[in-house]
């Protein structure tokens, strides 16, 4: 899976979890995007084009800052864990920009 966003770094294929993304900024500074993450960061590509640089920004920042990040899809079913990595959400790095989606989905009206 080629992520455009990301082609300006080094392109690792992890042998162990070859279905996963995984970047390396510079020596010892490396993330990892999980599918999920991609398609939720699409989304705010398409509702916030505007700003969607500031997010890819705040993003290789934040891996800058920690060096070692796997970017998840959602907390609660993490399919990925690796040790000495920190794990974020999109929520992570958008909420602390001000920039949001408001999730209007909800259950069913139909009852049983």
């Amino acid at each position: 899976m080629i992520i455009e966003e990301f082609t300006k770094f080094k392109d690792i294929t992890d042998k162990d979890n070859p279905f996963i993304p995984h970047y390396e900024i510079e020596e010892g500074v490396d993330f990892y995007i999980e599918p999920i993450f991609y398609t939720q960061l699409l989304g705010f590509k398409e509702r916030h084009e505007d700003k969607y640089q500031l997010i890819i920004d705040s993003l290789i920042e934040r891996v800058k800052k920690n060096k070692k990040v796997i970017f998840i899809g959602d907390f609660e079913t993490n399919v990925f864990e690796k040790e000495g990595y920190i794990i974020l959400e999109i929520t992570d790095i958008t909420d602390p920009l001000h920039i949001f989606v408001e999730d209007k989905s909800r259950g069913s009206d139909y009852g049983d």
